[in-house]
């Protein structure tokens, strides 16, 4: 793409917020609720499922604003995954993104509940909005909440999170890593590029490149995680340096080195960058999206 990376995530990460805060019902909402949520969902963070949804639809030349409801609902999702996997109950963490972790400000309780109203409002969200959108038919609606409530549930991300609280201080294979990285991860990156696909009417060739290529960057992303609470800055990264090691987490540089762990990171991107090129859509921001997300650094 001509413009820059960086310009280009600054650009999106400005356009996804500005939606988000008006997104976010408050009318009705009892105030110490309200001001959880959107604590959380404003504290920064990369915006990576949304920016996805926003990069597939302009790949197939489709407008980025069709995709800024489910785009935002994503992210609202994505926010009330990381509220209760802060909890002292999971893991039990003080920092998220440089700031107190949600339940540290609000308590335990109250930051449940901003979870629980964060994925709830995300699907309200997406039935309104398209309820009265002439350009988005009622079966892609129906779409869009069925790929997410699978991607986001039992058998995806929260399946993901039980595997790898289930997993600590165990020594586990290969496989149950990787079923931990793909589902508690990238099911809701597969989310985001399916959920693009559909407001962008792809083609059946393309919607299975976009899940191949949210596979493997998926995959990817968790695996930068890992090399990244071994050798990151924790003023980057906003929480703590070596917590998966204390938690005695599985993770890939403690089970098959951080060389090999580099390597398989590489293989990934360049597969998945491959697949796009098979698609015809390696001319958009999915390409260098799968640099950023080797190369970030938090």
């Amino acid at each position: 793409m001509a413009v820059s990376l960086q310009s280009y995530l600054e650009e999106k990460t400005s356009f996804i917020e500005q939606h988000l805060t008006s997104l976010l019902e408050r009318e009705g909402v009892p105030a110490t609720l309200y001001e959880s949520m959107a604590y959380s969902l404003m504290a920064g963070g990369k915006r990576l499922r949304p920016m996805l949804v926003l990069a597939v639809l302009e790949a197939l030349d489709k407008p980025v604003e069709r995709g800024i409801p489910y785009a935002a609902a994503l992210e609202m999702i994505h926010t009330y995954s990381l509220i209760h996997d802060d909890l002292p109950a999971m893991d039990d963490d003080d920092l998220r993104r440089g700031k107190p972790t949600n339940h540290k400000v609000f308590g335990e309780a109250t930051a449940i509940l901003a979870g629980d109203a964060l994925l709830t409002r995300a699907f309200g969200l997406i039935a309104e909005w398209y309820l009265n959108d002439p350009d988005v038919k009622a079966e892609t609606v129906v779409r869009l909440v069925a790929e997410l409530g699978k991607r986001a549930g039992a058998t995806g991300m929260v399946g993901g999170q039980m595997a790898d609280i289930e997993g600590e201080g165990k020594q586990l294979s290969l496989a149950e890593l990787e079923y931990i990285h793909k589902h508690k991860t990238g099911d809701l990156l597969i989310a985001a590029l399916r959920g693009g696909g559909y407001l962008a009417e792809a083609t059946e060739k393309q919607m299975d490149a976009l899940t191949q290529y949210g596979r493997n960057i998926g995959l990817a992303f968790q695996i930068q995680d890992d090399i990244l609470n071994v050798e990151g800055d924790s003023s980057q990264l906003g929480k703590a340096v070596g917590s998966d090691a204390d938690r005695q987490k599985a993770t890939y540089p403690a089970l098959i080195g951080m060389d090999e762990s580099k390597a398989r990171l590489l293989q990934l991107v360049a597969e998945a960058k491959q697949v796009l090129r098979s698609a015809g859509m390696d001319h958009s921001a999915l390409m260098p999206l799968a640099d950023y997300v080797m190369e970030r650094k938090k």
